[in-house]
């Protein structure tokens, strides 16, 4: 794996009268994307495309939108800024800007939105696809809600024209039903936007190659997770540029090169966490099988990783499917690994599992939601582990296929309204997660914005993009 520092456009000449005659052409006034000031700029849609430039003079543009199939076109009337304002939501992010007069809105809506149409037209199909089932808990490709055979997929989300929603319009769907993202000038919906655009978009994928999306929401939608993995030639770059732009120490992503050249994984990834309380973090994934022992690598060494190797060597768990690290600024760093619980049933693995609280210095879960967990019997458990050089920080123990009632005793259990929940799993498409995870944060590792304790955190496979 090779990487460098975060580029601009440079000096990509496309000058704006270059683009003579456009589709549309004038001023508007466009929020930024990382700092959310507001900026006079010219613009240019041609084709599938909207420039912006500085002046109408300029040889190089600011910046550009991408039209997709995808892209949706609306007015936002709830923005005070200006009346006049409207939206352009695309799988990378959502684009705010307004002309001085209400007509001039209504004719770029009307122009911008005849250019997606064209997009559709080209396109034929939305390229995605459902990712089915799979024998790997807890990874990007998870099994859907239900005992087998008992519950429907439920119908892929469409668009006004009746395209179906791809994998990154359904996640920005999502971020608007959660109630901390709304606020337009809110700092962790910011985070959100700058982490969207660092995902390599899908004209970068080669056959046979995908993008894989996830999300896990708390139970009491006050913490959410986001996930993509793809391909490790297009990614890497993008997720470099992405932990510049946030501040990751250069030795944590020295680190990432490293352990990258180590492992060598074909896929590789990045995710976020976000809480109510303005909690932001972020690191990159390996959802990869591998020898335990080389994940212990990418840890810093202490009891913790000590005591992990050592318990998973007493169990008989050689291998993980899934390793990862976090990029924050400060230490302690924190180190995630992923492995299938041993054993042959689902009581063996249950027995396995409440061992390693116990060798870990967890807390066993609490007995009504652990009642709810026997109540299943659905075996296919996997842990997941975070440790760091002051000790373990996270264990979570993940359950799949969670039926529907199990999902309503879970949030009443621990506090959540199931209400938001549902509207979550609507906007996402899903009748239900993949995976149910009972969860405990160690005292001092919430820092204040996260819960720390037991918490039930419910998790969903939102899908793939794959090759046009």
């Amino acid at each position: 794996m090779s990487s460098k520092k975060k580029q601009k456009y440079g000096d990509i000449k496309v000058p704006a009268s270059s683009l003579y005659p456009p589709d549309k052409d004038g001023y508007m006034t466009k929020q930024g994307g990382s700092i959310k000031s507001w900026k006079t700029r010219y613009f240019v849609l041609k084709d599938k495309t909207l420039y912006y430039y500085k002046t109408t003079k300029d040889q190089v543009f600011t910046g550009k939108i991408d039209l997709e199939a995808t892209s949706v076109v609306k007015e936002e009337p709830g923005l005070k800024k200006s009346p006049n304002i409207f939206s352009i939501a695309t799988s990378k992010r959502i684009f705010f800007m307004y002309p001085e007069k209400p007509e001039e809105a209504k004719s770029w809506i009307d122009a911008i939105n005849k250019n997606v149409e064209k997009a559709k037209m080209a396109l034929g199909t939305t390229g995605t696809m459902s990712t089915g089932s799979s024998d790997q808990p807890a990874s990007t490709n998870s099994q859907p809600n239900g005992t087998p055979g008992q519950q429907k997929q439920p119908e892929p989300l469409r668009s006004p024209t009746g395209t179906e929603m791809g994998p990154r319009v359904r996640l920005t769907i999502a971020k608007s039903v959660i109630g901390f993202l709304k606020d337009p000038e809110s700092k962790v919906l910011e985070f959100w936007q700058i982490w969207t655009e660092s995902i390599p978009p899908r004209e970068d994928l080669q056959p046979l190659m995908a993008i894989d999306f996830a999300v896990a929401a708390s139970a009491d939608m006050q913490k959410l997770t986001w996930r993509t993995s793809g391909p490790q030639n297009i990614f890497i770059q993008k997720m470099v540029d992405f932990f510049w732009n946030v501040g990751a120490p250069e030795s944590e992503i020295d680190r990432l090169n490293d352990v990258g050249a180590r492992i060598n994984p074909p896929k590789i990834g990045s995710w976020i966490d976000m809480s109510a309380k303005g909690g932001m973090d972020g690191g990159w994934f390996f959802p990869v099988d591998i020898p335990l022992k080389l994940a212990i690598d990418a840890c810093d060494q202490g009891d913790a990783s000590k005591k992990l190797l050592d318990w998973a060597e007493s169990h008989g768990v050689n291998d993980i499917f899934a390793v990862g690290r976090d990029m924050g600024a400060a230490p302690p760093r924190q180190t995630e690994v992923r492995f299938k619980v041993p054993g042959a049933d689902f009581d063996e693995q249950l027995k396995n599992a409440l061992d390693a609280h116990i060798a870990f210095g967890f807390p066993q879960i609490p007995d009504n939601a652990l009642a709810v967990f026997r109540s299943g019997k659905v075996p296919g458990l996997a842990m997941s582990v975070i440790t760091s050089s002051e000790g373990f920080v996270r264990l979570g123990l993940l359950v799949p296929r969670p039926t529907i009632d199990n999902v309503l005793s879970l949030c009443s259990i621990s506090g959540g309204n199931h209400e938001e929940l549902a509207a979550f799993e609507a906007s996402l498409g899903k009748e239900g997660p993949s995976h149910v995870e009972y969860q405990y944060l160690m005292k001092g590792f919430g820092y204040g914005v996260y819960k720390e304790g037991f918490d039930i955190v419910f998790h969903y496979d939102v899908g793939q993009e794959v090759h046009a």
